[in-house]
């Protein structure tokens, strides 16, 4: 007597990274490439125990009324804020990010934005594009990360990996998480655990790695900018609403700090008359902080890993803390 498999539905990002996923599904499984809405996403996931997409598909309560056999979401993202966290829960149904698959990633391009701010690389590439050698006139202030503090703000699989890298580097590495490690955690680390308040007095530069929920929208806000050094960098690599975007961009346009990397932003694409992107103090990049051809393979492993696990009757891993 046959068994029909258990069917994994995809929405894979493009046509590459479907191949991929295909190349590394697990036997055993049915593996269903379906786009991310209409009829033929619902026809998908009937009678499908498992999803794997990014949160850009819609999975609110008419969603799971269809896919009432569904074990498993299972998100190729480390970020979750646009899924219907209560749509799930009503549901019983876990959410899992992507256990961290693209962190490496992400702490590397903090780290990018840091040194790109500090060493002025933007305008130094504009001066000797233009003809401009050291931009024909005294050279601008610039900083070495070296000996600076680092203030990590969400301590993490993504905040732990930038403290490495930072500590690479020689920085001081302090953090503020609402998880505070232990001793023997931040010994092993290197890291000291910091008031939110003192951390952004201290720092030299400060790195947002908070997932965004309602505790953390505008986390940083005026308040908080006031408390940075005007030599001071941010850097935003988690999400735009963690800063309150307005007064980020009164801070960066008055000098009261010394610049910001941002990958990500309160309207994504930001429009065009959005006053940071004609700021010389910003540097600005297109919330690609996580893909790269690297972790595209790290994704669907963690993915297809935790859905095994599903499968064989075991808890999944990295479910989102609102549901755990």
């Amino acid at each position: 007597m046959s068994t029909t498999p258990p069917r994994i539905v995809l929405v894979p990002p493009s046509a590459k990274t479907g191949e991929l996923a295909q190349s590394l599904a697990p036997s055993g499984f049915e593996l269903v490439l379906a786009p991310d809405s209409g009829p033929e996403l619902m026809r998908a996931v009937e009678s499908a125990q498992f999803m794997v997409c990014y949160p850009n598909v819609k999975m609110e309560a008419p969603f799971y009324r269809t896919a009432t056999n569904l074990k498993l979401v299972q998100l190729l993202s480390a970020g979750y804020d646009a899924v219907d966290i209560e749509a799930a829960r009503a549901a019983g149904v876990p959410v899992c990010n992507n256990g961290g698959a693209n962190a490496i990633s992400v702490a590397e391009h903090a780290i990018m934005l840091m040194l790109t701010v500090s060493r002025r690389v933007i305008w130094q590439h504009a001066s000797v594009r233009g003809g401009r050698w050291r931009g024909n006139g005294p050279a601008p202030a610039m900083y070495e990360l070296y000996d600076k503090t680092l203030g990590i703000v969400g301590l993490g699989t993504i905040g732990k990996k930038v403290a490495r890298l930072a500590r690479a580097f020689g920085m001081k590495v302090v953090y503020f998480d609402i998880r505070r490690l232990t001793e023997d955690e931040e010994d092993a680390i290197g890291v000291k655990f910091r008031l939110l308040k003192e951390l952004l007095r201290t720092s030299d530069f400060v790195s947002l790695n908070v997932p965004l929920n309602a505790s953390t929208r505008h986390l940083i806000g005026a308040e908080e900018l006031a408390l940075m050094k005007p030599t001071a960098i941010l850097v935003n690599t988690s999400r735009g609403p963690v800063i309150d975007e307005p007064a980020l961009t009164k801070v960066l346009s008055a000098g009261k700090i010394f610049g910001a990397g941002l990958d990500v932003f309160d309207q994504e694409p930001p429009p065009a008359n959005n006053p940071l992107l004609q700021l010389d103090n910003v540097v600005l990049t297109a919330h690609f902080a996580g893909p790269t051809s690297d972790n595209h393979i790290a994704r669907f492993r963690n993915a297809f890993d935790n859905i095994q696990r599903v499968a064989r009757g075991e808890p999944p891993l990295w479910v989102v803390q609102e549901l755990r």
